[in-house]
């Protein structure tokens, strides 16, 4: 009786635990994790870049030392119950506990976890470790703000949604690339060889010229002028192209995240009463959308004006 109450009470923690860390609406516990985290995580940047800074550093270094033990103390907790509770995630009948924590350990919002706080234990491990890079990896810690904002989710699904408009794009670069290198390095090559000495040196002024606008090198050919102002006109276009591609597709992303709640919406409307389960799922996918309050109710109040129904 004794292990059964144990085993129920463990697998009731593990349950909220689980709740808490995901977001959960009906657990008020998870709205302070989401605020604690996210604060500590915006204080952690805030102390790095602060950090960087010698006359800082020199005189706060070891409020800052402190400062880190405690967030790697609390993120570490975090990932480590994360593991732990994401058996949760898959519970019908022959699904494996590790589904879910190896689902987790390998996804975005795993690796980010793991590696914004592994530089703390690399630090011990290897004390003479560079410490500027151990902050570029300290910095990835920004990245778990992601996890309570859809943005960067609606990003990647809007990338992926036009990945062939993205090959496409990339593809001409590709072709721009090789093009404009072998014919700077055609017509340059001979007037400074010093700068222009082989193809792939030409193809590194090319994106430098893509990327900000200019190679850092001034053609002395005319030839060469001509080529330079193509290849930077090319850089505006592509930039174009690509902003274009990117603010469709983040358009229509959103969109479509609109209509999957209107159809939630219209699912629970059917009969004309709202359960406290299917209110406790609308505002789960509010949350994960980050749609506002405003949003739902003009969402819903169209809806209830087709079907008649009271507001």
């Amino acid at each position: 009786m004794n292990n059964s109450l144990e085993a129920s009470t463990y697998h009731r923690v593990k349950q909220r635990t689980f709740a808490i860390l995901e977001g959960d609406v009906a657990e008020p516990a998870s709205r302070f994790c989401e605020v604690f985290i996210a604060s500590l995580v915006i204080l952690n940047v805030l102390a790095i870049i602060l950090e960087s800074v010698p006359e800082i550093h020199g005189a706060a270094g070891t409020y800052f030392h402190v400062f880190d033990l405690f967030s790697v103390g609390v993120f570490s907790l975090e990932y480590i119950l994360r593991i732990w509770s994401y058996s949760e995630k898959y519970t019908e009948a022959g699904d494996s506990p590790w589904r879910g924590r190896k689902e987790y350990i390998f996804s975005f919002y795993g690796l980010v976890d793991f590696l914004s706080t592994v530089p703390f234990y690399l630090q011990l491990l290897m004390p003479g470790t560079d410490l500027r890079v151990l902050r570029m990896f300290r910095l990835l810690r920004i990245f778990k703000l992601s996890r309570y904002n859809s943005a960067m989710d609606d990003m990647f699904e809007a990338i992926k949604a036009e990945k062939d408009s993205f090959s496409s794009a990339l593809f001409l670069l590709f072709i721009s690339c090789l093009l404009f290198s072998s014919l700077i390095y055609i017509i340059e090559g001979h007037a400074q060889p010093e700068v222009f000495p082989s193809i792939p040196a030409a193809m590194h002024w090319f994106i430098l010229t893509i990327v900000s606008g200019w190679g850092n090198v001034d053609p002395v050919t005319f030839p060469g002028v001509v080529l330079v102002v193509i290849t930077q006109i090319l850089a505006i276009a592509l930039a174009a192209i690509l902003t274009g591609v990117v603010s469709t597709a983040y358009t229509t992303q959103v969109a479509r995240r609109e209509a999957l709640y209107e159809m939630e919406i219209r699912e629970v409307l059917a009969d004309g009463i709202v359960s406290e389960e299917e209110e406790r799922k609308l505002k789960t996918m509010q949350a994960k959308y980050g749609m506002t309050n405003e949003q739902v109710e003009a969402i819903a109040a169209q809806v209830r004006a087709e079907k008649n129904l009271p507001n």
